[in-house]
């Protein structure tokens, strides 16, 4: 039997990395790396020689199960933070224990706490949503769900996409809604911007951000009591039938009492049907 060691890797600064990780990446017999690129200048900031190989998303199917069974301690590293946490660590990990190997997970950087702690809003719980699918009907029931929860949700977002997503956001839970977008957390040009998601979005429009970014989003207002959502649904389904469609939809069942989320959400169930 294998041991799998995860170790997380800095998001910016090389100093980050703990000594604990650098212990166990000095030890293993092999570190298997999403990029070895990226990984190879950790390792030689820190002086660790154990040997590197590539180890990512289209080959640990192929590559992993020979890779632990040859090796007693195999340490697994992405591209940056915490191996398993919207990357290929995950299949890995799911790899190594249908094959019966121990797996092991070290605590260490990961860019979803700093950037929460930085958004400013309620954070004693919060929801984590990765990256959003890209389009399609997936893409708008997931932002139908986060605009509905009542607490703080931090997402990944590449930066070309960040401005269409922020502008996504403003649509399913309202402009006004608080928010912040982290990039480059921990190095030399790290910034936060906060404020509501419409000007966030406007603001990334006109000057697209790079680097990596985390986009976090204020939970649901608490919303004096309206309709039900089985009349939210009765009322959506006869005003598309008059002709109502999309936004107008919305606003109008918003203009007879219904919740902006449960607007959002009868409206996109309506145009599905």
């Amino acid at each position: 039997m294998s041991r799998l060691v995860l170790v997380p890797t800095p998001i910016g600064a090389l100093r980050d990395v703990t000594l604990r990780a650098l212990d166990v990446l000095a030890d293993a017999d092999v570190v298997a790396a999403e990029d070895t690129r990226r990984s190879a200048t950790l390792l030689r900031e820190h002086g660790v020689t154990t040997p590197l190989v590539r180890l990512d998303a289209h080959t640990i199917p192929t590559r992993g199960p020979a890779l632990l069974r040859e090796h007693a301690t195999v340490a697994y590293v992405t591209d940056a933070g915490t191996p398993g946490v919207s990357d290929p660590g995950a299949d890995l990990v799911r790899l190594a224990l249908d094959a019966g190997h121990e797996v092991e997970a070290l605590p260490g950087p990961s860019a979803v706490l700093p950037a929460l702690v930085l958004s400013g809003l309620p954070v004693a719980r919060f929801a984590f949503e990765g990256f959003l699918p890209r389009k399609g009907a997936e893409r708008r029931d997931r932002l139908a769900h986060l605009a509905a929860r009542p607490e703080t949700t931090a997402l990944y977002e590449a930066p070309g996409r960040v401005a269409a997503t922020l502008a996504d956001l403003a649509a399913a839970c309202g402009g006004a809604r608080p928010a912040s977008l982290s990039r480059e957390l921990t190095k030399r040009h790290e910034t936060t911007l906060r404020g509501p998601l419409d000007a966030l979005a406007r603001a990334t429009a006109a000057d697209p951000p790079r680097g990596e970014c985390v986009i976090t989003v204020a939970g649901a207002p608490e919303e004096e009591a309206g309709p039900s959502g089985d009349e939210a649904t009765r009322w959506a389904a006869a005003l598309r039938s008059a002709g109502v469609h999309g936004r107008t939809l919305r606003d109008a069942l918003v203009a007879l009492g219904v919740a902006k989320n449960d607007a959002y959400r009868a409206a996109l169930d309506e145009e599905d049907a």
